[in-house]
C-alpha cells in the first residue's frame, strides 16, 4: 500500500506543471493533497479519473484558500469531511477516507507566518489531536498525512539556531508535535526509517532556497503505532517540482 502526501500549493497551478504525468509514474494507491486552493467544480478531474482515482475534496469556504483532498484507487467505505468543529472546518483542513483495515487522513495544519494566527494554529492542533484520540477508539489504525507546518527537531530545518524564533520552528510548536506523537500514539514514518537523514520537504521561493537546499521538513506521514511494524519504506521525493513543497511517501505492508 503506497500512500503519498503532497502540498501542491494550488492544484490548478500544479496541474499546469504536469502533475498528472508525475502521478501516472509515481502511481500511489492513495494521494493526500493539501492547499488545493480550489472549489471542487474548479478542478479538472478527467485526467485523475483516467488514471483510476476516485476523487474527494474538502474546500475552504473562502475561495482560493487552503483545501485538502484524497485521490484513491480503491473506493473508500466512507469519506468524512472535517472534524465537526465549525471554526476549523470552514477552512477545509481535514478529510478522512475509511477502508476495511485502516483510515487515511489528509490534513493541512494552519501556518502562522502572521503571528496573530499562532493561537489559531495551536488551537487547531489541540482540537485535531483530541479528535484523533477519540477516533482511534473506533478506528485504531490511522495514517495521518499532510503539511503540519512545523519542523520537529533541529535535523528537520536547515538553520535551527537562526530560525528558532520563526513560526514553524517555535518551541511551543515543536512541543506540540512531540505531544502529537506521544499522546496520539503515532510514529513519524520518515524519521522512524531514517533517524539521522537530513532531508527537507519545503523550500522558500526566495534566494534560490531549493537549489541551495535551505529547506524545512514540514510534511509528514504519521502512522498509528499499531501499524508501525507494517512500515516498509518512507521517502521524500524532491525531484517532483510542482510546488514549493515536494511529496512524501510511505509504503505499508497491509
Amino acid at each position: 500500500m503506497k500512500i503519498t502526501s503532497y502540498n501542491v500549493n494550488g492544484i490548478r497551478a500544479a496541474m499546469r506543471k504536469d502533475l498528472e504525468a508525475w502521478l501516472e509514474v509515481a502511481n500511489p494507491d492513495i494521494l493526500c493533497l493539501q492547499e488545493t486552493k480550489a472549489q471542487p467544480e474548479q478542478i479538472e478531474e478527467e485526467g485523475f479519473e483516467k488514471l483510476g482515482y476516485h476523487r474527494f475534496w474538502n474546500s475552504a469556504e473562502r475561495k482560493g484558500y487552503s483545501g485538502v483532498g484524497i485521490l484513491s484507487k480503491e473506493e473508500p467505505l466512507h469519506v468524512e469531511y472535517g472534524m465537526g468543529i465549525e471554526e476549523f472546518d470552514v477552512e477545509g483542513r481535514v478529510i478522512r477516507a475509511d477502508y476495511p483495515e485502516f483510515s487515511v487522513i489528509s490534513v493541512y495544519v494552519p501556518s502562522a507566518t502572521n503571528i496573530s494566527r499562532l493561537d489559531y494554529k495551536l488551537a487547531f492542533g489541540e482540537a485535531f489531536l483530541t479528535h484523533l484520540i477519540e477516533l482511534q477508539k473506533q478506528i485504531p489504525h490511522l495514517i495521518v498525512c499532510g503539511d503540519f507546518n512545523i519542523c520537529h527537531e533541529a535535523i528537520d530545518i536547515h538553520d535551527p539556531v537562526r530560525l528558532a524564533s520563526v513560526s514553524g520552528f517555535l518551541p511551543v510548536e515543536r512541543e506540540f508535535l512531540s505531544k502529537f506523537l506521544e499522546k496520539g500514539n503515532f510514529t513519524d514514518a520518515f524519521r522512524f526509517q531514517h533517524p539521522e537523514k537530513v532531508q527537507y520537504s519545503w523550500w522558500s521561493y526566495r534566494a534560490n532556497a531549493r537549489e541551495n537546499n535551505k529547506g524545512w521538513r514540514l510534511d509528514y506521514n504519521m502512522v498509528s503505532n499499531t501499524l508501525r511494524d507494517k512500515i516498509d519504506r518512507a521517502v521524500i521525493l524532491p525531484e517532483a517540482k510542482h510546488s514549493d513543497h515536494c511529496p512524501v511517501m510511505v509504503e505499508l505492508k497491509i
